[in-house]
């Protein structure tokens, strides 16, 4: 434990100027460490953005015809309706399976049968019904 040393005033301005010096290198450094992040955040944002390029549908979207929405239902489906559907459609199930053309081919009625209700095109109809006849 030695005398204790006086100090100069030119020895306090370099202290002081060292402590200050650090600090700036101290800024500094956190100043290149926040731009480098910024540049790894702006690399993945482009990386994102040409990911999602990749998966954008808009083109096809405008290629494809306008559909309506399917009309909801009028009715409420409460216990009463339920039921009567129910029977409805177990009426309507027994009469198919009943039915000689079934019985005979099912697969050819179900087939028939689609033919008849669901919406085509006059082009699709042609085809289905010359390569039906072929076959």
């Amino acid at each position: 434990m030695g005398k204790p040393s006086k100090r100069s005033k030119e020895d306090a301005e370099t202290k002081a100027e060292r402590k200050f010096e650090k600090k700036l290198q101290f800024y500094s450094k956190i100043k290149e460490t926040i731009a480098s992040l910024n540049v790894e955040k702006s690399i993945k944002k482009k990386k994102r953005r040409s990911r999602l390029k990749a998966y954008d549908l808009s083109a096809l979207a405008d290629n494809l015809p306008d559909l309506k929405p399917p009309k909801e239902a009028k009715f409420k489906l409460n216990s009463k309706t339920r039921q009567s559907l129910v029977l409805r459609e177990a009426n309507q199930f027994n009469a198919v399976i009943i039915h000689p053309a079934f019985q005979s081919n099912p697969m050819e009625a179900i087939y028939r049968h689609l033919l008849s209700t669901q919406p085509q095109d006059e082009i699709k109809r042609k085809n289905s019904k010359s390569s039906s006849m072929e076959t």
